[in-house]
């Protein structure tokens, strides 16, 4: 007996067990088929194997990639833009950028790079691993970009090599980095990285920077600016006092905090002092020559379209890159903007603006600040921009800006929500263009029998009574489209206007948001009006027809998207919108123009809180425009009231949306639209609606019976004076709205007085 069968014997009682006649010795257990093929020893062999092949290789490309001649200033060259016919808008190109020695640039200004890029600098090796190894995997697997490296790393990708993302050129990064940093001091790699990033304002390096920013000398630079300039590597455009957006501000101030509070973290700063500083704003900006009137304005939209594609197909690591990667030139962009179109745009904007303004004689007229985008809906080209006066008077794009509220220019995307989900009323009625409303200036918005505790006033706090959603339209009536607002659930309301085209990211969906006080730029506004005359098929204007470059080429998106609103819903919008314009607040500017010439035009007028802006955007079946002012301090910049300008009695003659904003957009419109067409309309209440007749007062709330119609024309609200109660009262509109076409649904023709105030009912 063996050892192990007596083992086993002993723990049966020490009785051995015989062999059973006619019974063969069971079979070994098979492992299963994975177990087999990945036993601990072959995946650790394999892990070993490979990672023998990876340092293999890695020292084989050590051993054969040496460092390059730099070659950034070499490789700068102009940019070309071109109008949509193909003859050149502008060319830039011109390097601004002046080297200086470490020694002199303040050792804490120095301090303030390391702080925002790579406090490890002075002790690590030049590369960052992890975030190296992490941008190689996505560059591999076309994941976009990703940031990390170190400010050696930097320094080889803007004074050694190039911008391009492949996997290539971040091999060669990592390994000329870790060169770098053993040939080179520490000191004369941030030398370098300071005078060869990109700044912003056509400025490379620290010099060239301060200069730009703050008038001085890098020399002289304090540690407060020198943190701003380190701050704005990350996204000088974005992040450029100057221009950015609200958000922007808040974001390079959020960083500006951050690169001091880590000063302070390294034992670079004291914490006393880093609590004393303020914010240090930079000065305006200086344009480049060449850039003057419109051509600025065109050339930095292209620029910020083309550096968010770079970003987004991942051929750069984040804005900064891709800021630096369009400036150091070999582009050739060929834009949308039509010769023709855009010469008539800003023709109509002097004629019937910027001739009548006079800063000297009133100072408000130095506030007034015009904006206007032009698309044509069934391509989303942008076929004209005008960004303001002067480019080198006036920096911000007010085309593209979207610090000011869109005001009643909203009010249509509301009623594409009730179109589009079927809303109903608070009793159940189905919103449609002949659905009645209380029109009551300062009403208080009813949500399910509780009052949410908004009431907003009318224009000039004009009480309406019983409206329909019509003649709500035409006269901008606010507390009509509150109530809708919440009718049809804010939720609802800033979702559809996200599909649209406008940017509700971080906005509220509260009632206030039907007045349209959130921000919106012209070019947002013309693609959200684009859509409803493409039918609801989604339009984003598109400003760059192509970009060509020796080493890369970019695709852009189609501008015409999917449907994101019913047709039948977006074609009822543009009957609506053309009541405005023939019996409505766009009337004395648009319709009574004697170029019109029977052209149909469907818009909506819109001015804000306080009279610090106005809008008219519009549209024909060929051609969106929306045009908008801004009041700007002209010192302070700070928003301002528009009351007043070109000579308006301050007071009652505001400027309204009615007024020049509807102007300008008719003398341009219609010099450029091309034939008179008609919309092609999928809706039951016919190609347009007509004008009808305004009415008496309205009666008490006792009165039941509607009232009767009278021969004068409805209010236009321009930009004369409004008439005084005792000279006219205000108009009550009709009890209801007649289609070109019959009601095809009970929904079309509800009785004209049954209300939607629970507390009347």
């Amino acid at each position: 007996m063996g050892r192990a069968e007596e083992k086993r014997a002993r723990q049966r009682g020490g009785r051995r067990v015989a062999p059973q006649p006619g019974r063969s010795k069971p079979a070994a257990r098979s492992r299963p088929l994975i177990r087999r093929l990945f036993t601990w020893r072959k995946v650790l062999g394999t892990f070993l194997g490979l990672a023998l092949l990876a340092i293999g290789a890695f020292i084989a490309l050590y051993m054969t990639i040496n460092i390059p001649a730099g070659n950034a200033t070499a490789q700068l060259q102009s940019n070309i833009y071109k109008y949509s016919d193909g003859s050149v808008l502008a060319r830039t190109g011109d390097v601004n950028r002046e080297s200086v020695d470490l020694t002199e640039v303040p050792k804490p200004v120095q301090r303030t790079f390391v702080a925002a890029e790579n406090k490890t600098f002075y002790h690590d090796s030049g590369v960052d691993l992890r975030g190296t190894a992490r941008g190689l995997l996505n560059t591999a697997m076309g994941r976009g970009t990703q940031g990390g490296s170190t400010i050696t790393q930097q320094y080889v990708k803007n004074y050694y090599l190039d911008q391009n993302q492949t996997v290539t050129r971040k091999l060669k990064e990592l390994v000329i980095s870790l060169k770098v940093d053993r040939e080179k001091s520490k000191d004369e790699i941030l030398a370098g990285y300071i005078n060869t990033s990109y700044y912003g304002r056509g400025a490379y390096g620290i010099q060239a920077a301060a200069q730009a920013y703050y008038r001085v000398d890098a020399q002289d630079l304090t540690v407060r600016q020198g943190a701003y300039l380190a701050a704005l590597l990350q996204a000088p455009s974005q992040y450029d006092w100057a221009a950015a957006s609200d958000t922007g501000k808040k974001m390079v101030t959020a960083r500006w905090n951050y690169v001091l509070d880590n000063m302070v973290e390294q034992h670079w700063l004291d914490a006393d002092k880093r609590r004393a500083m303020r914010f240090p704003t930079p000065k305006a900006p200086k344009p480049a020559p060449g850039l003057e009137g419109q051509t600025g304005y065109l050339v930095d939209a292209a620029n910020a379209v083309l550096e968010r594609r770079l970003v987004a197909e991942g051929d750069a690591d984040g804005l900064g890159d891709a800021e630096a990667l369009v400036k150091k030139g070999g582009w050739t962009l060929r834009l949308n903007i039509d010769k023709k179109n855009q010469h008539r745009l800003e023709q109509a904007v002097t004629k019937q603006l910027t001739s009548m303004l006079d800063p000297k004689k009133r100072p408000v007229d130095g506030d007034v600040q015009p904006g206007a985008v032009s698309v044509d809906p069934r391509t989303g080209k942008v076929l004209a921009m005008y960004g303001g006066a002067d480019y080198f008077k006036h920096f911000i794009n007010n085309a593209t800006r979207d610090d000011y509220q869109p005001a009643s220019t909203f009010k249509p995307v509301i009623l594409a929500a009730a179109l589009d989900g079927g809303a109903r009323t608070q009793n159940g009625k189905p919103i449609v263009a002949n659905t009645i409303y209380d029109g009551t200036s300062g009403r208080q918005v009813v949500d399910q029998g509780t009052k949410v505790g908004f009431g907003p006033p009318n224009e000039d706090d004009r009480d309406y009574g019983r409206i329909t959603v019509q003649e709500a339209m035409n006269q901008s009536v606010n507390s009509v489209f509150a109530q809708m607002g919440v009718d049809v659930g804010m939720q609802k309301v800033m979702s559809v206007a996200g599909e649209l085209g406008m940017d509700t990211e971080g906005m509220q969906a509260v009632p206030a948001q039907t007045l349209g006080s959130m921000g919106a730029s012209p070019l947002e506004m013309a693609g959200i009006y684009a859509t409803f005359d493409n039918h609801g098929k989604k339009v984003t204007p598109a400003i760059i027809k192509s970009a060509e470059h020796k080493d890369r080429t970019v695709t852009f998106p189609d501008p015409i998207g999917d449907q994101v609103i019913s047709r039948k819903a977006a074609d009822t919008v543009t009957s609506v919108l053309t009541g405005v314009v023939d019996d409505g607040t766009a009337h004395r500017s648009v319709a009574a123009d004697p170029k019109r010439d029977g052209q149909q035009v469907a818009g909506k007028t819109g001015t804000s809180d306080n009279d610090k802006s106005a809008w008219f955007t519009g549209y024909t079946p060929g051609l969106v425009t929306s045009v908008g002012l801004f009041g700007e301090s002209a010192k302070t910049h700070a928003q301002v009231p528009l009351t007043g300008a070109t000579g308006l009695i301050p007071g009652s003659g505001r400027i309204n949306g009615g007024g020049y904003p509807a102007k300008i957009w008719a003398a341009y419109t219609f010099e450029v639209m091309g034939d008179v067409s008609k919309f092609d309309l999928d809706t039951t209440r016919g190609t347009t609606v007509p004008p009808s007749p305004s009415q008496s007062p309205p009666p008490s709330p006792s009165d039941s019976p509607p009232p009767s119609p009278s021969d004068s024309p409805p209010p236009s609200l321009s930009d004369s004076p409004p008439p005084s109660p005792s000279d006219s009262p205000p108009p009550s509109p009709p009890p209801s709205r007649e289609s070109s076409h019959p009601p095809s649904s009970p929904s079309d023709s509800i009785t004209p007085w049954d209300p939607i105030d629970p507390d009347e009912e």
